[in-house]
């Protein structure tokens, strides 16, 4: 598309996106670093920061947890999930190594 001064652009489809963006709180659970941005999150709970409160939406990682962020290796461990993992792929080595043996 053109705008009138002829330079190209392109515009946003209509309908599709959120009408209500307004600040909301990001806290990422793992270090507890809050930062606050502009969102259509729905967040059921609030949180206050410099005296203002703001809808919480809560992270499990963020930039400054992840790892390629961080330079740091560090596993996040969710609900179990990299026990989990380990021990169905410990199953699956334990497999491969019996069936060599033989």
């Amino acid at each position: 598309m053109q705008s009138e001064n002829n330079t190209n652009f392109l515009e946003m489809k209509k309908g599709i996106h959120p009408e209500k963006y307004r600040l909301v709180a990001f806290k990422d659970m793992s270090n507890e670093h809050v930062f606050i941005t502009k969102s259509a999150a729905n967040a059921k709970e609030t949180i206050e920061v410099n005296g203002v409160q703001y809808p919480l939406f809560k992270l499990e990682i963020s930039n400054t947890s992840h790892p390629f962020y961080t330079g740091k290796v560090k596993l996040v461990d969710t609900a179990g999930r990299v026990d989990k993992y380990r021990t169905r792929y410990q199953k699956h080595l334990d497999i491969v190594n019996s069936n060599k043996k033989k």
